[in-house]
């Protein structure tokens, strides 16, 4: 897999501003401008946006600023990458893995409650996950939060671009692989200004104002290369995401009106996010994987089985997931990165598509700039 970041050139300006301020972290003029860059990108005051090393340590603090009760459960659905469950096991919370609506793929928050009451233990946050960027209703997960008391946190790890921000935090991935990147990093977003102040506050050993921690608290803060890069892939984003919305058209155009496939909820339509998503009818995925092979595109396994499905996680509680067993018997996970190359791709795709046999193995696509 290779992602494609801001090249050296776009990046000189702010490598220049680092070695003049020599200030490389500690929220340093790069990371404090380009949370403001982000909170604009999004129609939000400053002061609405902390930058973190990543989202999972962006998810664990979001966490913890809003004081679940240690050991608690934190509900989540099991359809999720791993370092949802591994986020909130730093917050000091136990993840609980709950089965998904199967036209979103997510949870649903007005069934929600109905789980909590079955729990083996006591609730004391919940993660709804925003499934490879398909967007939430965070409207109605404000409304959750506020009947039910409890912590709630959105990972928005792939939504930077589907993401609508309330004032339930949502922690986004800028991962290398991400639609925009920084290598590694991530950030906390919220219309409750107050949220941000915590995050960064405990994104930094607890200091605020002072040199004596307020809070058990992490090193999370994200540096000022990071921040740079960032800076520099927001200059192009425009075009950045005109790209991305053309990888996704060309996938919904090869793809979306075969009876044998199904996509996204408005994938390539209403948003756009680096993977794309396939559900087959009838087994192929093994024939298509090699058939890919054979053409320089990489295949692997994505979010596997879910996110209670490892060794790391199976002693984890969990309700019935039969609704996620039969999601996994028939989806095709794809993730495509080289942007010049995806069209290709879901052409050969389609190529496959009329031959007789297809496997229900679930796996995942990714496109890597080999040529």
């Amino acid at each position: 897999m290779r992602p494609r970041l801001p090249s050296a050139d776009r990046l000189a300006p702010y490598l220049k501003s680092i070695d003049a301020s020599r200030l490389y972290s500690n929220f340093g003029p790069l990371a404090v401008s380009l949370e403001d860059r982000l909170a604009e990108h999004y129609g939000l005051n400053q002061g609405t946006v902390a930058t973190v090393a990543n989202a999972t340590l962006g998810l664990a603090i979001a966490l913890a600023v809003q004081q679940p009760p240690a050991g608690s459960l934190c509900a989540m659905p099991a359809w999720t990458f791993v370092a949802s469950a591994h986020a909130s096991v730093i917050a000091g919370l136990v993840p609980y893995f709950i089965d998904v609506d199967p036209e979103t793929w997510a949870l649903d928050p007005n069934k929600l409650f109905d789980e909590i009451a079955r729990a083996p233990a006591p609730v004391g946050a919940v993660m709804p996950v925003m499934p490879f960027g398909l967007p939430l209703d965070i409207t109605a997960w404000e409304a959750f939060r506020s009947r039910s008391g409890l912590a709630v946190v959105i990972d928005a790890a792939a939504g930077f671009e589907s993401l609508v921000p309330g004032a339930v935090p949502s922690v986004v991935s800028l991962h290398a692989t991400k639609v925009l990147g920084t290598g590694e990093g991530g950030f906390v977003i919220s219309t409750d200004a107050s949220i941000r102040d915590a995050v960064r506050m405990r994104s930094n050993f607890g200091f605020a104002g002072s040199r004596q921690a307020q809070a058990a608290a992490f090193n999370a803060k994200l540096s000022e290369y990071h921040a740079a890069v960032g800076h520099a892939a927001l200059d192009e984003w425009d075009a950045t995401r005109i790209e991305w919305n053309d990888a996704a058209n060309a996938y919904r155009q090869a793809l979306g009106s075969s009876n044998r496939v199904s996509m996204q909820q408005g994938f390539g339509e209403t948003w756009v996010s680096s993977t794309c998503v396939l559900g087959f009818d009838q087994p192929a995925a093994d024939r298509i994987e090699q058939s890919l092979a054979c053409r320089d595109i990489e295949t692997r396994r994505w979010w596997g089985a879910g996110a209670h499905a490892h060794p790391a996680t199976a002693s984890f509680p969990r309700a019935a997931l039969p609704k996620l067993r039969r999601l996994l018997a028939r989806h095709w996970r794809c993730r495509s990165i080289a942007i010049s190359a995806r069209s290709r791709s879901a052409e050969l795709l389609r190529s496959f598509l009329p031959k007789p046999k297809f496997c229900n193995n679930g796996c995942s696509l990714h496109q890597s700039h080999r040529q």
